[in-house]
């Protein structure tokens, strides 16, 4: 089978195709013959060795890739035979799925409905489910005004449009007309493109006053001023990354002073938890079937250009979700 192969850690030209055995499934696993797979801005770190410590000690070199769509072609012993054919989404040890072929646990596959293409089901997978663990973070209700920082990106595009199912007023950030145009379609009440000097102040404008809710992932100064917007007595800012590379940095008498809540949240605490993950993860894939909400898949690359994709997501030049197609 083609793999893609990081040979040393560094720029992504270390990123190159080659033939490797087909891999076959322990005892729990099943291999899968792979559609697409969703490239994480954490493979990008792990990549430039900023994050090497994520390969959990696997030696270089090493096939990158976590998140997967396809068919269920090979089970291990204990997994049950009715699983072959099946279209899935899985999620591998965290190595392993830039590839034609790939080895995941049975128990954390996700069934595809058939109406969905596997491009659009990877793209709500891993992201819509901590989207859906944001909804539930913040205690959105209905009326609430709501700032969703990078609002164009993987999480954003899905975390605009289940806000609005919830009943919020969206206010979407992002850099530049491509992106806010984007997440103006996917609902969002208002965008505002944070790169701009008063960015603030048109987000007062928009919300009348201040935000119930900030959705930060960005942190360092931006998530600072996303901080300045939060509504005395009732506000709360969930932090769920900090992509720039710095993190917020709030002081507990900011919080006490105001009546502020800071909220840290974790993917892992829901992917720790097999079947509550598959849960949310069905629930949005259902959305999409009904047409309530819409995958975005802003770009996709063959294995050959797996370096191409990895720089476009660097370069925070993509929308949605970006995808390898074996």
């Amino acid at each position: 089978m083609r793999a893609v192969l990081l040979k040393d850690f560094g720029p992504p030209d270390q990123l190159t195709v080659a033939e490797l055995p087909d891999p076959h499934p322990a005892r729990g696993e099943v291999a899968i013959r792979v559609a697409a797979v969703g490239i994480q801005f954490l493979e990008t770190q792990v990549r430039s060795g900023m994050m090497r410590a994520a390969l959990g000690g696997a030696p270089l070199p090493v096939v990158l890739g976590k998140e997967i769509a396809g068919e269920v072609i090979e089970v291990g012993a204990g997994v049950d035979a009715a699983l072959l054919g099946s279209r899935v989404l899985a999620t591998t040890g965290g190595t392993g799925g830039y590839a034609e072929h790939a080895l995941a646990p049975a128990e954390g596959l996700v069934p595809v409905p058939d109406e969905l293409d596997f491009r659009d089901a990877v793209a709500l997978y891993r992201y819509g489910a901590t989207a859906r663990g944001l909804i539930d973070a913040a205690r959105v209700t209905a009326g609430d005004r709501v700032l969703v920082q990078a609002a164009a990106g993987a999480v954003g595009t899905i975390l605009v449009q289940l806000l609005k199912q919830a009943g919020a007023t969206v206010i979407g950030t992002a850099r530049g007309a491509a992106k806010l145009a984007v997440v103006k379609e996917l609902g969002a009440d208002h965008v505002v493109d944070h790169s701009l000097p008063g960015w603030t102040e048109q987000v007062r404008e928009a919300a009348q006053g201040a935000v119930e809710i900030v959705y930060d992932h960005v942190g360092d100064q931006l998530g600072r001023e996303s901080f300045s917007l939060l509504a005395t007595g009732s506000g709360r800012q969930i932090v769920f990354g900090f992509s720039s590379g710095q993190p917020l940095d709030v002081k507990p008498m900011e919080l006490f002073g105001r009546g502020l809540t800071l909220t840290g949240f974790s993917a892992s605490l829901i992917w720790n938890r097999p079947a509550f993950a598959r849960e949310l993860v069905t629930d949005v894939l259902d959305l999409a079937v009904t047409g309530q909400i819409k995958p975005v898949v802003g770009q996709s690359f063959p294995l050959e250009r797996t370096a191409d994709a990895h720089a476009a997501v660097e370069s925070r030049s993509t929308v949605g979700k970006t995808l390898l197609i074996p």
